[in-house]
């Protein structure tokens, strides 16, 4: 997979231009990248999906850097289509779904969610803690999702695993709904984890600020992992 295989959104307010109906939506940034590299299925789950947001400055310079000509313009994260999306569906009313994460974290998503979005009913389903799902877990997640029949579904699990579950069990679930893979998000709306400062954000450093944060955590994602990606490009540019 290339950068030039990705077909990205372009710039934020292409939201507001994403038709209705059932929609899968995926985010990708220099980690996603290079997991895709050694991971055919996730690298098809973000070829494949319906749109593809550029989480992170990385995509975007690569993109410059390459010549591409269509090319995303800025950074979209997965937060930046979490507000849109809640925002949306919240002023006509509806129902959203949350399928990830722990218990603990979907009850303070439900408490956030009742004070800031009034007008959505919330529904959640937290999966079994495992590597892999069984046939019966995937059965009981899938059987959630179409009872819940929302208007939005979210999707947070780690990467690459969200993206791959949601896209090997497309077909199966019975929405008519916008389906995104936010995994962080879920963390920062419920407020187990903290968002870099917007001054941050601005100055593209929101991957710094999680590796200061959490350095024992995030060194290999970010220091190994950027590394790899910057050499990924420059193959890509210069092959």
């Amino acid at each position: 997979m290339r950068i030039r295989d990705l077909k990205l959104l372009k710039q934020r307010r292409d939201l507001e231009t994403l038709p209705e109906g059932k929609l899968l939506i995926n985010t990708v940034n220099a980690y996603s990248f290079t997991k895709a590299q050694v991971d055919p299925l996730f690298a098809e789950s973000l070829t494949k999906c319906d749109v593809l947001i550029p989480d992170g400055w990385s995509i975007v310079g690569a993109c410059r850097f390459l010549n591409m000509k269509d090319r995303p313009v800025e950074r979209t994260a997965g937060w930046d289509l979490f507000e849109y999306e809640m925002d949306r569906l919240n002023r006509k009313g509806g129902v959203v779904m949350f399928m990830g994460s722990s218990e603990k974290v979907l009850s303070l998503i439900r408490e956030k969610a009742a004070e800031v979005y009034p007008n959505l009913k919330v529904e959640t389903y937290s999966p079994p803690y495992k590597p892999e799902f069984s046939e019966e877990d995937n059965r009981n997640i899938i059987q959630a999702i179409n009872q819940a029949n929302p208007d939005l579904l979210w999707i947070g699990m780690t990467a690459p695993k969200q993206e791959k579950w949601v896209y090997s069990q497309w077909n199966l679930l019975d929405i008519h709904c916008h389906c995104g893979s936010i995994g962080a998000v879920f963390d920062f709306f419920a407020g187990t984890a903290k968002r870099a400062p917007k001054i941050w954000q601005d100055l593209y450093m929101e991957w710094l600020y999680r590796l200061l944060l959490e350095p024992s955590r995030m060194w290999r994602r970010y220091i190994i992992g950027n590394a790899k990606f910057i050499g990924l490009v420059l193959k890509e540019r210069f092959a």
